[in-house]
């Protein structure tokens, strides 16, 4: 991997990662035309990387406003967290169950293949793309036909609608190209959660995820390369901290235009979107790649 495919994957990742359009698709696809190999831990490792970098541009862009939202009391804080807790034990709960399912049947008679395999596979992200369009496109209508109906700017999170979010969020773990962030902000809307608010959570529970998310990227690693000694792992590591610094200043810019978009009521046009690239991966899948 040089240093060129990493400049290329982090800005990618950092465009993508925080749009609703699956920047794990994207990547994966950008991986498999440079020739590389998504599924190899490195490259996992990488994409985890990548996303450490985009979990403190969350941090840096959404800091004030969750200082005044979620940090204005005790009690409010205590509440937050509490949403946070219970969404993250949902995806965890969720996400795993998924996990040893596809393991266990998708790989009979291989105890130590592991789901990292299929991430490759674009026979399998141009479905879970396709998924994530629709459940955007279904927020999205429902938000231009009743603008001044549920999903308005004073509606406030409560126990159902986290938990809710957190069980969908655990759906997109297994599946790249099911968006995280398209999959959990369209489920608070739906849930009837103002969405700014459904996007604030929503990047909140991202940065939970990312730092147990990052650690297993990196165990996976050191157990498949053997890695004995820091130096060693420096070198295999450099990449994707290079990688990571990159990613944060996309990421930032991402966010701003999400933004916008969301104060728009433009989400079903990431819907489409997300759509027309399932279909571009089929074509990627049947051309060979």
């Amino acid at each position: 991997m040089s240093l060129l495919n990493v400049v290329v994957l982090a800005i990618l990742q950092g465009l993508a990662e925080l749009l609703p359009v699956s920047s794990s698709a994207h990547v994966i696809v950008a991986e498999k035309l440079m020739g590389l190999n998504p599924s190899s831990p490195p490259m996992t490792l990488l994409l985890v990387m990548l996303h450490t970098g985009t979990m403190f541009a969350v941090i840096s862009y959404f800091w004030h406003m969750w200082r005044g939202t979620y940090f204005q009391s005790p009690a409010v804080f205590k509440k937050f967290a509490g949403f946070l807790l219970l969404a993250t034990v949902l995806t965890g709960v969720v996400g795993e169950t998924i996990v040893k399912v596809i393991e266990k049947t998708a790989f009979r008679g291989r105890p130590h293949a592991e789901i990292e395999e299929l991430f490759g596979h674009l026979e399998l992200i141009a479905p879970a793309l396709a998924a994530a369009g629709l459940l955007i496109l279904i927020a999205g209508f429902l938000e231009k036909r009743n603008p001044a109906g549920n999903l308005t700017e004073t509606n406030d999170l409560n126990m159902r609608q986290a938990g809710l979010i957190g069980a969908v969020q655990g759906l997109c773990l297994p599946f790249r190209g099911f968006s995280r962030s398209g999959a959990t902000i369209s489920a608070g809307m739906l849930s009837g959660v103002a969405k700014s608010r459904a996007e604030t959570f929503s990047f909140a529970l991202a940065v939970v995820l990312t730092p147990p998310v990052v650690f297993r990227e990196a165990m996976r690693l050191i157990h498949a390369q053997h890695i004995s000694g820091a130096a060693n792992l420096a070198a295999a590591v450099f990449p994707s901290l290079i990688g990571a610094l990159l990613a944060f200043f996309s990421g930032l810019l991402a966010l701003k235009w999400l933004s916008k978009w969301l104060e728009g009521g433009r989400w079903y046009l990431f819907g489409i979107y997300c759509l027309a690239a399932a279909a571009v991966v089929t074509g990627l899948h049947h051309a060979g790649y």
